[in-house]
């Protein structure tokens, strides 16, 4: 069993570095190829990295692509045993293309077949009843996802929401413990346009409200706003110029929540998810390379910065 179950897209990453996009019918030399895990892997990796053991609940084919992710998942120490493999599906394959100031460009390959199952979720149900927090990406089915949310949130496990929903938003918020979302999903998880911090942290609290304890909506270049009940704070973007922005929001998501499975209070656990982004988004690929001291240091530096100045 897992402390940490994440239920998503599984599959592959395939990560291309280029000085420039090519101009229409023109060719670039590639600078850097990397091949690595993909989707949901990434917060369950991370979530590893920091101390708490990780499984997946997800989807790949009955192909080599999905045997290789599957072995992949198992030498980065995950439990694959919630993987189902579908018979003449491809699996997930997630192209990254990004130029040399840092801008990336996502193409993902995500076949209905890969998508989570509700029968899929009913089957892992002995996994997510022992797991102490589940991540859920809400970008799945909703039939696997409100399985996945009431399976959690009846066995009394820390329930994370990742992403937007419109149908079925205030069952899922209202068993949710944590709801992170980018710009583009906070503003559907509101229904309206977000164009400052102050709209952002009012959004915030509009969504604790429907019952979550701690809300982290992205703020664009200003960072990130994390609320809970009784207070917020506008977390900064850590760190230099991003490498690649790919996989900062799991990041961010899997620190937050491995630092409140370890009784830190929400700013602190905020802290911790703005050091892992910044780790995150120095390198290439969105695959994390994280070590808990480490995150550790650099949150309580940037706090204490931040309160000095």
């Amino acid at each position: 069993m897992a402390d940490v179950v994440v239920m998503g897209v599984v599959g592959r990453d395939l990560v291309v570095a280029v000085d420039q996009l090519p101009a229409a019918g023109g060719s670039v030399p590639v600078t850097q190829r990397l091949e690595m895990l993909g989707g949901a892997a990434n917060q369950a990796v991370a979530c590893r990295q920091l101390g708490c053991s990780a499984a997946l609940l997800g989807v790949v084919g009955a192909d080599d692509a999905g045997a290789a992710v599957l072995h992949q998942a198992q030498r980065d120490g995950l439990d694959v045993s919630a993987v189902a493999r579908r018979e003449g599906a491809d699996t997930a394959l997630m192209v990254d293309v990004v130029t040399a100031d840092g801008v990336r460009r996502l193409f993902e390959h995500v076949p209905p077949a890969v998508l989570t199952r509700a029968e899929d979720v009913r089957a892992a149900a002995p996994l997510l009843r022992s797991a102490r927090a589940v991540l859920v990406q809400l970008q799945q089915p909703r039939e696997a996802v409100l399985e996945t949310v009431r399976t959690a949130s009846a066995a009394g496990a820390l329930v994370a929401a990742d992403g937007s929903l419109e149908e079925d938003r205030s069952e899922v918020l209202g068993v949710a413990t944590v709801v992170r979302a980018d710009e583009t999903e906070s503003a559907r998880l509101v229904g309206r346009s977000l164009d400052d911090v102050t709209d952002v942290v009012r959004a915030a609290r509009e969504l604790l409200g429907a019952g979550p304890a701690v809300v982290a909506l992205s703020a664009g270049k200003a960072g990130n706003v994390l609320a809970w009940r009784g207070g917020h704070v506008l977390l900064p973007h850590l760190g230099g110029p991003p490498v690649d922005p790919t996989g900062a929001g799991d990041a961010f998501l899997a620190a937050l929540v491995v630092a409140l499975l370890r009784g830190h209070n929400p700013e602190t656990a905020g802290w911790w998810a703005s050091a892992a982004a910044a780790a995150t988004v120095a390198r290439l690929g969105g695959r994390p390379d994280l070590d808990a001291a480490a995150v550790s240091q650099v949150a309580t530096e940037s706090r204490t910065a931040r309160a000095g100045g």
